[in-house]
């Protein structure tokens, strides 16, 4: 049996942080596992500017009320669902998440958490596993599925190698440049043939 296993954000929906960059003016939370491949530096770095800027979760939960997934893709993973079991695995936090499931028929999703006190300050976050999406593949592999892996970002490369095979999505040119060895998609339909290839082999 073969489960496939996406990232979320870049694939499915624009980048949460993007949007909420672009909401406040804070050019800083522009960056994104794209460009920082540690994600524990990445999200420190971004608590540091919630916290020098008084915004809190609500702020940005109001952005993601606002946002809607990439054209395309909730028929792709309506088509995608017909055909095999999907996971998301994603490093965003439940707390972001839910909006968004809601928009794209409630698949599964892996992810993880954040620390909030009664202000609704974000004070920390909480990884469901250090390299949470790696060893997701590896636990799905021992329970005896064939795993697909897709993504856009560094923090989907350990995934990627580890599957029985995956490819990058809409990646960057920083990731390109240093994966040329991976598959790359650019539009759902090739996605969709790429996956449905590891299918039928």
């Amino acid at each position: 049996m073969e489960v496939v296993c996406l990232d979320l954000e870049g694939v499915l929906v624009p980048e949460i942080w993007i949007a909420f960059a672009e909401k406040t003016g804070i050019e800083e939370l522009r960056l994104t596992t794209r460009d920082i491949p540690d994600y524990t530096v990445l999200m420190n770095g971004r608590l540091r500017i919630l916290k020098e800027h008084g915004l809190s979760l609500g702020d940005i939960q109001n952005v993601i009320s606002e946002i809607r997934p990439l054209e395309g893709a909730r028929a792709f993973l309506d088509r995608l669902r017909e055909l095999t079991q999907v996971i998301i695995l994603s490093d965003t936090f439940r707390e972001f998440a839910s909006p968004l499931m809601r928009q794209l028929g409630w698949p599964t999703i892996f992810c993880n958490s954040l620390v909030v006190d009664e202000s609704g300050t974000i004070t920390g976050f909480t990884l469901r596993q250090e390299d949470g999406k790696r060893k997701a593949i590896e636990n799905l592999s021992r329970m005896g599925f064939r795993t697909f892996a897709a993504g856009d970002s560094y923090n989907d490369l350990t995934m990627i190698a580890a599957a029985d095979a995956g490819c990058l999505f809409r990646a960057p040119a920083n990731i390109l440049q240093e994966h040329p060895e991976l598959h790359l998609s650019t539009t759902y339909d090739d996605f969709l043939e790429t996956i449905r290839g590891f299918l039928n082999g």
